[in-house]
Order: C-alpha cells, then structure tokens, then sequence
C-alpha cells in the first residue's frame, strides 16, 4: 500500500455549470436522444483532457479488471460516456420528463415496510449508476430523505437546477462547512422518523477511513457513515440505482443486518463488510457505472 498518496478526491465533482445547462437546454428543445448524440464527442473529449480522471478508469479497466490494452480502450470511452447518459438521464427527470423512462424495483416492498415503521432509517449508496433517479418515485416518503453530501460537490448543480426551476424531490445536509451542525441535523431527522442517505465510497479524511480489500485490492472507504449508522440504532439500508439497455433503471434495496456491539466487535467495521458485499455484486454486474474518477485504490 502506498502510504505517501493522498486521496485525489476533493469533495467536488467533475462538471461545470455550462455544461448542465447546454444539456438542459437540448433535453427540452431538441429531445433527449439528441442529448445522447451529442454526448459521442463529449465522451471522447475528456479521455486527453481529464488525464487524471482518464489515469483512474484505465486503472480500473486495466489493472483491477484485468482487460487488454484494446478492451481497456473501449471501456474507457464506454465509461466516459455512460456517465454522461446518466447525468442527461437525471437532468431529463428533473425536468419532468420520468415518462420516458422505466423502472425496476427489487426488494421494494421489504424496502417501504422498514421506510413505514416510523423509527427512520439510514441509506448508503455509492456513486455506482446514478442513485439521484430515483428520488421522484418514492412518493410520499420522498420528500422525508436527507441526503448528506459535501456541499462543493452540490453547489454547482444547485445553482443550475435553480436557475431552470428544477427542484430537487429531496432535501440536502451538507457537512463540510460544520460538522457538527450536520450531525445534529441528521440525528434531528432520525428523530422525526425521516430517511438519511450517505454516500459510502469517497472519503476526504484519510485518517477517518477503513482500508479494505474491494475487487481484489485494498482500497479505502469512509469510516463516518457506518460509525453513524451503528450508533444511531436505525435500520440501515444498502441501496443503488443503475443503468440498463434502453431507458430502463434497476432500483435495489439490501437490508443490513445491525451488529451487537460486543468487547472484540466493531459494528460499524460489520456494516462496512456487508455493505462491500453488496457493492462488490453491483460494480461487477455493472462495471463501466463505477463513477469515481480518481485513484481509488490504495
């Protein structure tokens, strides 16, 4: 493991305020299959000039996967332009055009009947797919979902969706600025039988993380969202949103097992281990939707 390299994540995402609304502007005039044409050139441009984020897919794509040199090529083009269907997929639904697409759901029903039992509840995704979509079919219990997430990776976005008019279907706490205001903030929506969703496969703290073998290698991961979540005493809830062939989503709920903190136990270390079951399952059915574009591992 190399202990002299620091995670090249910052918090913020790749992607400027542009860049949304020339997409949002031809999702509504020109139609969102145009969006994807458009996105063919897109893709190829940030393979030489993101040579960072480029480094990290084809260390995805050639060391951890193990492909050729030709196949590592395709995946990487392939991967770049994944990401953009998805970003155009959820600035479409936030534009009031879910119409266009279908919807999957697994383990749905076990999902609300957790989400009913009025105890509120923590979710952790990844930024596997695109877990955004699936906000505005949750209904009722959509605008209960907290989702915490660092605030310059939001802020961008934010302003975007405002100027277009294009609420989100769930509320944000951002942590970065005060952490203590954000723990007290999710403790009080735990509080009211609400839903808190972390994100827990970036980190910008190494010395708060856990180092675990994931696709093989070691890599680390956040140790906050899981030390909450076993403290909080809440159900906890593995949940990701993919991409299929055609406009289609796969939504999947994986109710964690609470571990009994014991002398020799960690119980958040537990969740973390079932949490990475799960995700290992997701990335390896869905490998060219494994969106962090920096060196991840170790």
């Amino acid at each position: 493991m190399d202990r002299n390299r620091t995670n090249d994540w910052t918090g913020k995402s790749r992607g400027g305020s542009f860049g949304y609304l020339s997409f949002i502007f031809m999702i509504r005039h020109l139609g969102i299959r145009f969006a994807y044409v458009f996105l063919v050139p897109v893709a190829a441009y940030f393979i030489p000039f993101a040579p960072k984020s480029t480094a990290a897919v084809w260390e995805y794509h050639r060391r951890i996967r193990g492909l050729g040199v030709c196949r590592s090529i395709v995946e990487v083009y392939m991967h770049y332009y994944r990401f953009g269907q998805t970003l155009i997929d959820r600035m479409a639904m936030n534009s009031g055009l879910s119409d266009r697409y279908q919807f999957r759901f697994d383990r749905y029903e076990e999902f609300l009947r957790i989400l009913d039992a009025g105890q509120g509840a923590v979710l952790i995704g990844a930024h596997v797919g695109c877990w955004e979509i699936g906000s505005p079919f949750f209904g009722k219990y959509a605008s209960r979902i907290h989702v915490v997430m660092y605030d310059t990776e939001y802020e961008s976005i934010k302003k975007t969706l405002e100027r277009y008019k294009a609420p989100l279907a769930y509320r944000v706490i951002a942590v970065n600025k005060d952490a203590l205001e954000g723990i007290l903030r999710i403790k009080g929506a735990l509080d009211h039988g609400e839903y808190v969703c972390f994100q827990g496969d970036r980190y910008t703290d190494e010395k708060q993380t856990y180092v675990r073998n994931f696709l093989g290698r070691e890599a680390r991961f956040p140790s906050g969202p899981f030390r909450l979540a076993a403290r909080l005493k809440v159900p906890v809830v593995f949940y990701y949103a993919v991409r299929e062939q055609g406009r289609r989503y796969r939504f999947e709920f994986m109710p964690a097992v609470i571990p009994r903190r014991t002398v020799e136990s960690d119980p958040a270390a537990s969740l973390l281990d079932q949490y990475l079951v799960s995700l290992e399952q997701v990335v390896e059915a869905y490998p060219r939707q494994w969106f962090n574009f920096y060196k991840f591992w170790c």
